[in-house]
């Protein structure tokens, strides 16, 4: 029973990666931009991040998903009626992806903070004393530095990001998680399609961390000489 919708569970799988990945990005930046404003001598910019942060890991994921989608479209639609403008619908993909960046962006922030913070200073101080501008400083001393502390919690926030875009299922995207219920719901077999989606999530998130564990092994190339 599980071949006949082996297919439609397969393009549910792809639109979750796409959910995960696009999120992940879209968290990237603003993590490091959070993260800057966190380390900026500017009161306002660490007083913003810090309200970014605190409120948002606060709040469950599943109350923020719903609040963008429903109350999101809510507001738009009001803001486009007012101009006399046509009703918009918003996009269940857009909106799913903003809100799970939005969201583990403010984990990232704290994650890019701590390692900006592990990088020494001196070190920064002396490239800049050497002529280097604040962009090749951060590619070449700190930014590759930065990530060797940053990659374990990244990989962290990356797994709970992967689990997380089950809750996009709730606003009408077609993902994994979405049409193994359709198909639960049809076959009346919920165990057998809820496992297979169970297994599925599994086999994504051993990939991910054999994919951080190379990745961590390749950053630290030469690092443990260095030390000796």
């Amino acid at each position: 029973m599980l071949h006949e919708y082996t297919g439609a569970l397969a393009e549910g799988a792809g639109i979750t990666l796409a959910v995960a990945f696009c999120s992940l990005a879209v968290a990237t930046v603003l993590g490091l931009a959070g993260a800057m404003a966190r380390l900026a001598r500017s009161r306002a910019l660490n007083a913003l991040a810090a309200t970014y942060t605190t409120v948002v890991r606060a709040v469950p994921d599943l109350v923020l998903m719903l609040l963008v989608f429903y109350g999101g479209q809510m507001l738009v639609n009001e803001v486009v009626a007012a101009l006399d403008g046509t009703y918009v619908d918003i996009d269940p993909f857009i909106a799913g992806v903003l809100t799970i960046g939005f969201v583990f962006g403010a984990y990232l922030a704290e994650t890019f903070r701590g390692a900006f913070l592990a990088v020494p200073p001196g070190q920064r101080e002396a490239a800049l004393a050497c002529g280097m501008s604040g962009w090749q400083v951060f590619v070449r001393i700190v930014g590759p530095q930065m990530l060797r502390h940053a990659l374990p919690p990244l990989a962290n926030n990356w797994l709970v990001l992967l689990k997380s875009t089950a809750i996009v299922s709730v606003i009408g995207l077609t993902d994994l998680m979405h049409r193994a219920s359709l198909a639960a719901g049809a076959t009346r077999e919920p165990f057998l399609f809820y496992t297979a989606v169970a297994l599925v999530y599994l086999g994504f998130t051993t990939l991910s961390e054999l994919a951080f564990a190379a990745a961590q092994r390749r950053l630290s190339i030469g690092t443990r000489r260095g030390a000796l």
